[in-house]
Order: structure tokens, then C-alpha cells, then sequence
């Protein structure tokens, strides 16, 4: 008996279905790259002029994920916002250090390629990098058939952003600056392995929860527009993003030595996703390490310029007071109670 030749679609990858996608993704960049950029979608590498106005630039990258946020996507099969907040958790950290967003580049892996779903989140990633003010300038998409089980996949980004060496924000905060709270708009992206654990052992089912079908999706706020006004007229000293390990680790990342910041807690303002999950059986403790909370942004200013800058942020993130800056070694300390 003669056995069947052997090809790369027969062993589960679609190079055309890949092919179809590259070309997608080619059309959808086309309409918000500028006239004069390189077509990189397709190529073998991404080619990028560097901007001629900056005198002194500093190049700062990040790269991240979204986590298993994904499930609940795949749970309710809502794919479109998860690009946003790819995008999000990438360039929410190069701005911390004033830098402006200037590329993404995206990796998706995947069992098998559904063309449907991936267009659903190339348009988030899309939306996301218009949001931002960066172009996307590549990526790829992997068929991993035997390293995803069925209807599985992950997404990750890389971003690039650039920065002229005198508005780098370190080394900045001073004794008396004030710690301002930027709302977030949920839960962003971290700390949904423990909401999926909590949903699991209270048996809900998202997809007939209105509340929670709006609230665990709802895309990662990306702070770029504002923050970088604030930057662009000197108004910030610091700032941070607060993800993954909540305000205290997030913070603590850019306090200077022998210097402390003072958050007051019975200043934030919870939001009610937090408070359903605090009630649901999460430690206060907990809490405070793994999410938000309802502050996805801080900024550290001088006290004079408070004023000055709430006029460049909608009614909905306005930053508020939450604490201050102070001669202290431990670089954050939490005091009062939070209103829960």
C-alpha cells in the first residue's frame, strides 16, 4: 500500500488562509499610515523613518500581553476590543517614561486560523493604534496546531515610542508633589485569572450577566492623548501606569530614593466592578495587589499646576487628589480606609 504523500495544510497550516489575512491587514493599515511611509505589511521587515524634529531622541520599547482575558472573549465571543487593549497595555508604559508611541507591531498564535475572529481583533489592534497616534507597521500570525487546543489562540505587542533626552520623566518628583488618580474604565487587563476563578466557584454564567458582559470586556483605557499634553507643556514630574501588582508596586517603580508617596485610600474612587468583586469573597489585601481598583493612571505633579491640567482630560477620567509626596524610605505608604 502507498501512503498518502504528506503536504503543510494536511498537518493543520493554511498559508492560504495566512496569505488572505497578511493582505487584510494590508488594506486596513493602508488607510491610517501617512503618504511617504514604507509598505511594510507583507515584507520581510518593517522600515521606519526616524521623525527629522527630534534633536536628541531616546528610544523606549515595551512589550506585553493581555492575559487570559482572552477566555472571556472567547467566552462570549467578542473579539473586537482585546486589539484595544493589546495596544493599551503597550503603550500606557512607554508614555510613563514621555515617550511618544511611534510603532506596534503584533504576534498572534493560534491552533488554527479563523479568519473571521482575527479580523475582529486586527480592528481592535487597529482602533487602538488610532487611539494611540502610532502606526502598525507589521506583526505575525502563527498556525500552531498540537501547541493550541481547539478554538484557542494568544496575542501579544511590541511597541516602540521615542522621546527627546530632556523630557525623559525621571528623577523629576520632588518633596510636596501631589499624586493625582486618573480613572480607569474597569478592570484594564490584569488580575482576570482571579476573576475567572471567582466566576468559576460561583457558577455565573458571564454571557447571561448583563452587568458583568459589559463590564469583564470593556476595553483598557490607553491614557496617551492627555499624558502627553501634560508632558508637552511640563506639567508632569512622574507618572505611573497601574497594572499588574496595583498602586503600591506600580508607584514604587518610580519613587526616587528616600522619598515616599502618601496615598490616602479613602480618597479613590471605587468603581462598582471593584466593589462586586470585593464582595464576592477577594481580600481588601487582595485587591489592593491585583488590580486597579478604579485608578488605572497616576500623576505626579507640582501642586501649582492642579488647575492647569484637568482641562485636558474628558469629564469622565479626571484625575483627583489621592496623595503627596513626602520624606519617607518606604517610597509608598497607604493610609486611611477605602470606601467600599
Amino acid at each position: 500500500m502507498i501512503s498518502e504523500k504528506l503536504t503543510y495544510s494536511k498537518s493543520g497550516v493554511n498559508i492560504k488562509k495566512a496569505d488572505q489575512f497578511v493582505k487584510h491587514i494590508s488594506n486596513i493599515t493602508r488607510k491610517t499610515n501617512k503618504s511617504g511611509d514604507f509598505k511594510n505589511i507583507g515584507g520581510f521587515g518593517a522600515i521606519s523613518l526616524i521623525p527629522k524634529n527630534l534633536k536628541n531622541p531616546h528610544i523606549v520599547t515595551s512589550t506585553d500581553g493581555v492575559g487570559t482575558k482572552i477566555e472571556i472573549a472567547n467566552e462570549l465571543k467578542k473579539y473586537n476590543t482585546i486589539g484595544i487593549d493589546l495596544v493599551a497595555m503597550c503603550v500606557n508604559d512607554l508614555i510613563v517614561q514621555g515617550a511618544k508611541p511611534y510603532l506596534f507591531l503584533d504576534y498572534i498564535s493560534t491552533n488554527k486560523i479563523n479568519l473571521q475572529i482575527l479580523k475582529s481583533i486586527m480592528s481592535g489592534i487597529t482602533k487602538g493604534c488610532k487611539l494611540a497616534n502610532c502606526k502598525l507597521v507589521g506583526g505575525e500570525t502563527a498556525e500552531m496546531p498540537g501547541t493550541y487546543s481547539i478554538g484557542k489562540f494568544d496575542i501579544a505587542g511590541f511597541s516602540v515610542g521615542l522621546v527627546e533626552k530632556h523630557k525623559i520623566l525621571k528623577g523629576k518628583i520632588k518633596k510636596n508633589d501631589l499624586v493625582l488618580a486618573v480613572p480607569s474604565s474597569g478592570i484594564h487587563s490584569n488580575g482576570y485569572s482571579l476573576v475567572r476563578k471567582l466566576i468559576k466557584r460561583k457558577k455565573i454564567k458571564i454571557n447571561r450577566n448583563k452587568f458583568l458582559k459589559s463590564e469583564l470586556i470593556r476595553p483598557t483605557k490607553i491614557y496617551v492623548k492627555e499624558v502627553l499634553s501634560l508632558i508637552n507643556n511640563n506639567f508632569l514630574n512622574g507618572c505611573a501606569n497601574i497594572t499588574g501588582g496595583g498602586l503600591k508596586d506600580n508607584i514604587k517603580r518610580i519613587i526616587p530614593k528616600n522619598l515616599c508617596a502618601d496615598i490616602d485610600l479613602s480618597k479613590i474612587k471605587i468603581l462598582k466592578i471593584f466593589k462586586w468583586l470585593k464582595n464576592s469573597d477577594i481580600e481588601e489585601s487582595e485587591m489592593l495587589k491585583t488590580f486597579n481598583c478604579g485608578v488605572g493612571f497616576c500623576l505626579i505633579i507640582k501642586k501649582k499646576n492642579l488647575k492647569k491640567i484637568t482641562k485636558y482630560f474628558p469629564k469622565k477620567f479626571k484625575p483627583y487628589i489621592i496623595g503627596k509626596i513626602s520624606n519617607n524610605s518606604q517610597r509608598v505608604k497607604f493610609n486611611g480606609k477605602i470606601k467600599w
